[in-house]
């Protein structure tokens, strides 16, 4: 017997030779003095559903019409003991399904209890045929479920894209032992939870999203030895069984990728065999090949999509600029990238123009023409579509394009023709675009700098990096006035400034850690930004001009009940948010202004931040509110984001003058298209989440034992995440280990309340604490309390690139080998 994991039900081994359970509890027979079983009937050549079961379960069942077919041909009613052996149904597993399945077939009408024995019956229509499922009560969801690594679960509607703001139903740990996180479900809302969250319970799984498991092999004594279990990677999966004979070779302590060859029931764990042996468990890397098999990352080039990349050749030439390409060579176009970036898909450059409206400059922001080589139909666009964003780890990327194309032909590098796309704006002084233009062109760029050099360029004309480049620091010093221009005009709109602690990991030898430092945003980082933003708006509106089929970078207005959360956090902090119920992203920027210099201004911008929803791509224009602007798309990363190529597509039949219904795309095809894309970026997310969690708990293995000084960075019920002061690493403070008291989750002020004593841990307050675990498989630090000094006692909860500039709500560290945050 083992225990799980998620929520201590006993869940036991499968095995083939178990009896079949009754549903008055009794094993085996027929009882009830009825006749012997009928052979066990080839089901499987008989069921015209059985290749549906197939693609949707690792070991399938007989469908619901089939059922019905045996149940209506049968000369009397069947008992569960009697369905199971006429169907062969001989492992534990198969036969709890198959007990979900009548049930849930009985619960929706279909089926019917015939007789004292609780045999079965079809229930038939009045021309003597099966009936559809149908409710006999409450509503019933299909979605995705998002499990929950502490053991419950969410469904994710299926309709939750297309506007539904019924919300995601959640599921106790109890509805969650027989599934894995992925899994498509139907669940039927059986009520609400003591949160007011809708709660269901399991009808039927549809489709099994987990079919792989990644994770770290284990020797297990469960049931005598001889079996072993893979302990997963990702914590929203459950342990897996491997059976002796289907190790594949694997040894304990090796890294593996385990395919399922039976899922969790009731009181079974997962069992599989591992199919891929990865490697030691602290080889190096070995972080990011668990993270890209786990998140079901592409990562390997299908036949064909690399030569097809190369056959362009290594260089531009005049026959690949096609029709209608102005040369831009001798423009003063230049790059401003990190110092680790190895693609560069943005150019800029401005000119004073003097006597219109008073003065102000010409910009342009040349971008990669990635799609003069990517077309419709091609295997690149079959793969980039896959891919959807390039995946930006710790020294390491996986990008969306082949290297000929990323790091060849779309890279801007200096001094060499390169095909792109163009927005050429007017800029006023007062910051506003009045005119744009997008069209064709070649260009050459006439350098490749780095944001900390043009920030020691603008700051000190004297500087060693001036002296060197003497001729670039009169249009650098243009687009600066350009950018302060745009920035003013920023914050005239409203548009929401979060300023998060951005870090960087720093390796040594063998990929070990040596240090996390915070990364700082200076001018150059903003200079760029601004101009991405402005190219990014015009895109945008030139669409939404010729009522083209295209995907907006669409950030909603905050969820209502978000905002009420914050609201009464901030009250409790003597603080207000303007705007009443539906706050603008002025009301956001006004708030922020008032409480910086503040010694919580940090936990205020937390709380604001998680109260925004998350950003996402649609062919519906909503507008962003974080920016505060009523048309965003992405036009400025077409080598690392597939919507910003959709963009581009859609740009250049707007300007060849094309109509709308002969573009390459139809409105559905951009609204699934856009649901892809949000699941690629959340993919990539996770996957970057995943892997710089792994490194950072690698690096303080070494530290249990140690003390720091922390702050806590959210409160839960079950405890405290605390940030340790100078590391940038988070750990866990459970409730557990603040010994004395009992303690109480308030959730209006985020803080826990001891009832006895009244001490107080909160948001953004300073403790000290010891490491005293940490484990590599959970990704988690486990921290005990060692000072109670900076607990206070209770005072009423009152205290002394995208990340959230496109809707992100938390700040994110920096992709190594990215281009900067708000350029997202």
């Amino acid at each position: 017997m083992k225990k799980s994991k998620n929520n201590g039900s006993r869940r036991d081994l499968p095995d083939d030779k178990s009896p079949a359970l009754s549903k008055k509890g009794k094993t085996g027979g027929f009882g009830w003095g009825r006749k012997s079983a009928p052979e066990p009937l080839d089901w499987k050549a008989n069921d015209a559903e059985f290749a549906a079961e197939s693609s949707r379960y690792a070991n399938p069942l007989p469908s619901r019409n089939h059922i019905l077919k045996t149940l209506v041909e049968s000369p009397e009613p069947m008992t569960l003991d009697e369905l199971i052996a006429h169907f062969g149904l001989k492992k534990l597993n198969e036969q709890e399904a198959f007990t979900k399945r009548l049930v849930a077939m009985a619960r929706e009408g279909q089926l019917t209890a015939a007789d004292r024995r609780g045999a079965y019956r079809a229930v038939l229509t009045e021309d003597g045929q099966t009936i559809e499922a149908k409710p006999r009560s409450g509503i019933t969801v299909d979605g995705k479920v998002i499990a929950h690594r502490d053991g419950y679960g969410f469904v994710q509607p299926d309709n939750a894209a297309a506007g539904d703001k019924s919300g995601d139903v959640f599921l106790s740990p109890r509805q969650m032992n027989s599934l894995m996180n992925g899994d498509r479900v139907r669940v039927r809302v059986i009520g609400t939870d003591a949160r007011g969250r809708r709660e269901g319970a399991l009808v039927d799984v549809l489709e099994r999203g987990t079919t792989q498991v990644v994770g770290r092999l284990h020797a297990s004594s469960i049931g005598g030895g001889g079996i072993f279990t893979v302990i997963p990677s990702n914590p929203k999966n459950p342990e897996t069984i491997i059976p002796a004979s289907e190790l594949g070779g694997a040894k304990p302590g090796q890294m593996v990728v385990a395919e399922l060859t039976a899922p969790p029931g009731e009181r079974t764990m997962p069992v599989g065999r591992i199919v891929e042996i990865l490697g030691d468990h602290m080889a190096p890397g070995m972080e990011i090949a668990a993270a890209i098999r786990a998140h079901k990352l592409p990562f390997e080039w299908p036949e064909g999509v690399e030569a097809e990349a190369e056959a362009f050749g290594p260089v531009v030439t005049p026959a690949h600029w096609g029709e209608d390409r102005e040369d831009l060579r001798e423009l003063g176009l230049m790059t401003i990238d990190g110092a680790d970036a190895r693609d560069f898909d943005d150019a800029v450059y401005a000119e004073a123009v003097k006597g219109w409206r008073g003065g102000g400059w010409k910009l342009w922001v040349a971008i990669a023409d990635v799609s003069a080589y990517v077309t419709p139909g091609s295997a690149l666009d079959a793969e980039a579509t896959e891919r959807g964003t390039s995946v930006y780890f710790p020294n390491n990327v996986i990008p969306m394009l082949p290297e000929a194309l990323s790091n060849g032909l779309c890279s801007l590098n200096p001094n060499v023709d390169r095909l792109c796309m163009v927005c050429e704006m007017r800029v006023s002084p007062d910051g506003e675009v009045s005119k744009s233009k997008f069209y064709k062109a070649v260009m050459r760029s006439k350098a490749r700098l780095i944001y900390d050099d043009v920030a020691a360029m603008l700051e000190n004309p004297d500087c060693e990096q001036a002296q060197a480049r003497p001729e670039l620091l009169k249009p650098l010093n243009t687009l600066k006035a350009v950018f302060e221009a745009l920035f003013a005009a920023r914050e005239k709109r409203g548009a929401i400034d979060f300023e998060g602690t951005e870090t960087k990991i720093v390796f040594g030898e063998g990929r070990k850690i040596e240090k996390i430092v915070p990364v700082q945003r200076n001018v150059a980082h903003r200079l760029i930004e601004e101009c991405m933003i402005a190219a990014n708006v015009q895109g945008a509106l030139l669409v939404d001009k010729h009522k083209m089929p295209a995907l907006y970078r669409v950030h909603q207005v905050p969820d209502g009940d978000k905002v009420a959360i914050l609201r009464e956090f901030l009250a409790g902090r003597g603080l207000r948010l303007g705007g009443g119920e539906t706050p603008v992203a002025m009301d956001y920027a006004s708030l922020l202004a008032s409480v910086k210099g503040r010694e919580d201004a940090s936990l205020i911008q937390t709380v604001m931040l998680r109260s925004l929803m998350q950003a996402r791509y649609q062919p519906a224009n909503d507008g962003h509110f974080g920016l505060a602007l009523t048309h965003y798309a992405h036009f400025t990363s077409p080598i690392r984001r597939y919507p910003d190529l959709l963009l581009h597509r859609a740009i250049k039949h707007a300007i060849a003058k094309r109509k709308p219904a002969t573009f390459t795309y139809t409105l559905p095809q951009m609204e699934a298209l856009g649901a892809h894309c949000s699941m690629t970026e959340r993919r990539a997310d996770d996957a970057t989440r995943d892997v710089n969690t792994w490194l950072k708990c690698e690096f303080m293995r070494h530290r249990v034992g140690e003390d720091f000084d922390g702050i806590v960075a959210s409160v839960a019920p079950f405890g405290l995440f605390v940030e340790l002061v100078g590391l940038y690493i988070e750990g866990m403070l459970h409730v557990s280990q603040l010994k004395g008291d009992f303690y109480e989750f308030d959730a209006k002020h985020q803080r826990l309340v001891g009832s006895r004593s009244k001490q107080v841990y909160a948001l953004g307050q300073k403790i000290r604490v010891k490491v005293v675990r940490v484990s590599l498989d959970e990704r988690k630090i486990d921290l005990e309390i060692v000072d109670k000094g900076g607990a206070r006692q209770d005072d009423g909860g009152r205290g002394g690139r995208d990340g959230g500039r496109d809707g992100g709500r938390q700040p994110t560290a920096i992709k190594p080998g990215s281009r900067r945050g708000a350029r997202r």
